[in-house]
């Protein structure tokens, strides 16, 4: 298990980890209150600044299978993989103009979930389970894909076994993750974020200086890489590879940046860092700050680029980041980088095991199994719900194909997106009512998942043409394919506005026209 071990790079690694998770503890006193209660411990009591906010959320919607990932994609099949430097980009105008209005609400009504706006706006339970659900089955997914990314570092510092020897050491990560989570609550990773953006900062900006001058210069990482995507392609004529986007790629690339762009901010971590904030002020600073990852991401990116042309060879494109820092640097700075991408694992799955328990304790348990519960028995149950949550992440991670995992994190946005317009149409008009809206996100499900299942693997995108029982070959004409997402929640949207124009709500809506506004609460 260790005769491969690479020692200084696995000494700077632990060092930097256990700084980090002394900081992990050392949050329970920050901003020191009561995290008996769950507004407290699942929410940070509402008191994180605009900059605070910034590293959170930057930690928290930035993380380590992003550093992975899509460098891997950009490895295997060129500019395709760029998607989500768009989607990252044009969510900001959008939040904008909408996180604000749903933080004055929630401020005002003490909402912490996407469930408890939905149920203070329209008044239907189910429609509550309905988006409670969605939330804490994508993110279930999406937290073991953290570990995708902590394990193919720790993969490339040495470590090896067989079987469940295999996993041991992401195991002792999440671990001693669970219990500073459990502790401190939402503090220990808005701490942490600190640490782990000022790593990811230095990591990538010294890539994208060292890394091409070793390699000759941008001009040759790019002629290398075309050469590559070339062979690839003159290999396999179908495969979709190069520098610029084939036109089979331009439907995918734009559909899949519109709809990842609607989803992201659904998910109940996202929930979780927006409605931490101090103020709508600190989230509007945020929306026009945030950006600064967008940058950074698309320099992230590029090291696909830079691993073809240092011609780094790997199983599979998942490890083309590692290898290519262990080419690159030496083993004191590998251990650093190493260590960076790790802590952008831990800090995402602290807050998407933390939303997800919110969302458990809040809009499952407490309206229909208890619906006494105390402040303090919220609490309870939310960190015993997030050790949960974390150990059905380890569980996919032990028991699945990691390719499967990967696919079902695709299909996470196809879901999520689904809660669109009970989230956001509900933001600015009541007019649509909760049966028909709990209708339509019934079918965007339906749809969105039967379109990605194939007899092979999940897909994230289909062509606009389908062979439909009864009726026959259906084409639109248009000759591309398109997210699953978009498609679906189009499908989710038209139904419950079909059926709102006919079923009227009688529920009462707890929430009024002055709720939404800034001035609604203090600054």
């Amino acid at each position: 298990m260790f005769e491969h071990l690479n020692v200084v790079a696995t000494i700077v690694f632990v060092v930097f980890f256990a700084l980090v998770t002394g900081l992990g503890f050392i949050a329970a006193r920050w901003k020191a209150a009561d995290l008996d209660h769950i507004h407290e411990w699942g929410l940070g009591g509402r008191r994180f600044g605009p900059w605070v906010t910034w590293f959170l959320l930057g930690g928290d919607l930035y993380t380590a299978y992003t550093v992975i990932a899509i460098p891997a994609l950009v490895f295997g099949v060129g500019a395709f993989g760029f998607f989500a430097v768009p989607y990252t980009i044009i969510i900001y105008p959008f939040l904008y103009l909408t996180m604000p209005r749903l933080w004055a609400v929630s401020h005002k009504h003490g909402y912490m979930t996407a469930g408890d706006f939905v149920l203070g706006r329209y008044g239907n339970g189910w429609l509550e389970l309905a988006v409670a659900i969605t939330g804490i089955l994508a993110t279930m997914p999406y937290i073991a894909l953290q570990l995708v990314g902590l394990e193919k570092v720790i993969l490339a510092l040495g470590f090896s076994g067989e079987g469940v020897m295999q996993h041991a050491p992401i195991t002792v990560a999440f671990v001693i993750l669970a219990l500073y989570t459990y502790k401190s609550g939402l503090r220990a990773p808005a701490m942490i974020a600190f640490v782990k953006d000022a790593m990811i900062y230095v990591f990538i900006i010294a890539a994208v200086v060292v890394i091409p001058i070793e390699l000759g210069g941008f001009a040759k990482i790019f002629a290398a890489a075309d050469a590559a995507f070339a062979a690839k392609v003159a290999a396999n004529s179908k495969l979709a590879a190069g520098l610029t986007l084939t036109p089979g790629q331009i439907g995918p690339y734009i559909t899949l940046a519109i709809g990842s762009a609607m989803a992201l901010f659904m998910y109940p971590h996202a929930m979780t860092g927006t409605l931490a904030a101090s103020s709508s002020k600190a989230i509007r600073f945020n929306t026009m700050a945030l950006p600064a990852y967008s940058f950074v991401l698309g320099l992230i990116a590029l090291l696909g680029l830079m691993a073809i042309a240092a011609g780094v060879k790997v199983s599979t494109p998942q490890d083309a980041v590692p290898q290519l820092v262990l080419w690159a640097f030496p083993d004191w700075f590998a251990g650093f980088c190493f260590a960076a991408i790790a802590l952008g694992a831990l800090v995402p799955a602290a807050v998407m095991s933390i939303g997800a328990a919110n969302t458990f304790t809040r809009n499952i348990w407490k309206p229909f199994i208890h619906p006494t519960m105390t402040p303090r028995e919220e609490s309870v149950l939310a960190k015993l719900a997030s050790l949960v949550v974390k150990i059905g992440a380890l569980a996919v991670i032990f028991f699945m194909p990691t390719n499967f995992a990967v696919d079902l994190q695709l299909l996470g946005g196809v879901w999520m997106v689904q809660i669109f317009p009970a989230m956001i149409f509900g933001l600015y008009t009541r007019w649509f009512s909760g049966w028909p809206l709990l209708i339509g996100w019934a079918v965007g499900m339906i749809v969105g998942t039967s379109l990605s299942w194939t007899q092979k693997a999940w897909v994230p995108v289909h062509p606009l043409a389908w062979d439909i029982p009864l009726v026959g070959h259906v084409d639109l004409g248009l000759h591309i394919a398109v997210y699953n997402g978009l498609t679906a929640v189009v499908a989710n949207m038209v139904v419950a506005t079909a059926l709102s124009l006919f079923v009227r709500s009688r529920a009462a809506d707890e929430t009024v026209a002055a709720d939404y506004e800034d001035s609604a609460v203090a600054a």
